[in-house]
């Protein structure tokens, strides 16, 4: 068994981190008050992967949430206490060679009246509102088949 390459954002109610598995069968997520078990098989060599991490803080496990997709394992951890902020994910303060902070999602919300994306209740509309093939944005001049010329 080897870790799953993660990656992890901190928000106001909840702690999202993502695991980076292609085509996962088999998936475990396990909350616990501060700790997070993950596992499962993945990718076309069927690797098992297993994570298990001692969390910053105290999360709900009842309200914690996970979901699968083609391409990760996304799961949102309610924090016990809302409001406070997460400076790094697990208890102790070792680097970890497969966990990365996702700086595309971080934000500093500390100062930040913003209430953007700040509702735990949200989580699962930002989930069915994740990236696909759908989403491609248009190109100005470009109306499809109809401008395919020979040459």
């Amino acid at each position: 068994m080897q870790p799953a390459t993660a990656k992890w954002y901190d928000r106001r109610e909840a702690v999202f981190i993502e695991f980076c598995i292609e085509d996962s069968k088999d998936v475990q997520v396990k909350f616990d008050k501060t700790k997070l078990d993950f596992s499962c098989v993945g990718g076309t060599d069927n690797i098992k992967h297993h994570n298990e991490v001692e969390l910053f803080e105290s999360i709900d496990p009842n309200g914690s949430k996970h979901k699968r997709t083609d391409r990760s394992v996304f799961c949102c951890l309610k924090k016990a206490e809302p409001g406070k902020s997460w400076p790094r994910l697990t208890k102790e303060k070792a680097k970890l060679n497969w966990l990365s902070v996702d700086f595309n999602n971080w934000k500093d919300w500390e100062d930040d009246s913003d209430e953007e994306l700040s509702s735990f209740d949200r989580f699962s509309e930002m989930m069915n509102n994740m990236g696909g093939e759908d989403d491609l944005p248009d190109v100005d001049g470009v109306d499809g088949a109809d401008d395919v010329r020979e040459l």
